[in-house]
């Protein structure tokens, strides 16, 4: 199915609602959350989950939602996450990826990691312009939502002491990033700290996860790292 065709099945609203929800979460999600969550009839909502899946939008598969396993455990129930393939729309056709993968291979030929990250930060603080540095997570969250980043608190589990971090779940580098790891996370983390204002309450860093974006935010006050 061509990527165009996978995009339009989310013209309708409620497939729509429940495609983001399900993105939002960043984990499996059941059909009777989902349901709840986009306000739908748990069969509604099971029909548009399966239609996503079949347009590779979501991927599926079962377990026991209730935690247990053996005798009296339930029935598996079907999940749904992300999927992980990358879908994209250009009309007309271009190929910007193609560009970057060949300027990041020329770039890291030539050791130009340093001029590379002024030139991310350069033109994160023109982004940002005008503005103050972000004045906390909250704000920085908004900054980078509407950039694609995909923030959300992580909170540490049983350990009240240790300071909430952001982190995102999405990163709009990711097809050139996982060829040029090094490089490109250090351009990312130029471009974020200029565009959030590396002079500020919130500090950024890396600290690298499979499937996410190796930037890390948090509160400037928290322990160096």
């Amino acid at each position: 199915m061509k990527d165009i065709d996978a995009i339009a099945v989310l013209q309708d609203p409620v497939r729509r609602r429940l495609y983001e929800y399900v993105v939002a979460q960043g984990r499996e999600v059941g059909r009777n959350e989902a349901a709840e969550a986009a306000g739908v009839a748990r069969t509604l909502a099971a029909h548009h989950l399966d239609k996503l899946t079949q347009v590779g939008l979501l991927e599926s598969g079962s377990r026991r939602l209730t935690g247990r396993s053996g005798p009296g455990a339930g029935r598996p129930a079907k999940v749904y996450t992300r999927a992980r393939v990358e879908r994209s729309v250009s009309l007309p056709s271009r190929d910007y990826r193609t560009a970057a993968e060949l300027l990041a291979e020329a770039a890291e030929r030539a050791g130009l990691d340093a001029e590379l990250c002024a030139a991310a930060r350069r033109r994160g603080e023109g982004l940002r312009g005008s503005a103050t540095p972000c004045g906390g997570l909250e704000e920085a969250m908004e900054v980078l939502a509407a950039r694609g980043y995909e923030p959300h608190v992580e909170a540490s589990e049983g350990d009240e002491e240790v300071a909430p971090v952001v982190r995102m779940r999405n990163c709009p580098f990711h097809a050139v990033a996982e060829r040029f790891p090094p490089l490109v996370c250090g351009m990312n983390l130029a471009l974020l700290e200029g565009l959030i204002g590396a002079d500020g309450p919130v500090r950024a860093w890396m600290d690298a996860r499979p499937g996410e974006c190796c930037v890390v935010l948090e509160d400037s006050k928290n322990d160096e790292h």
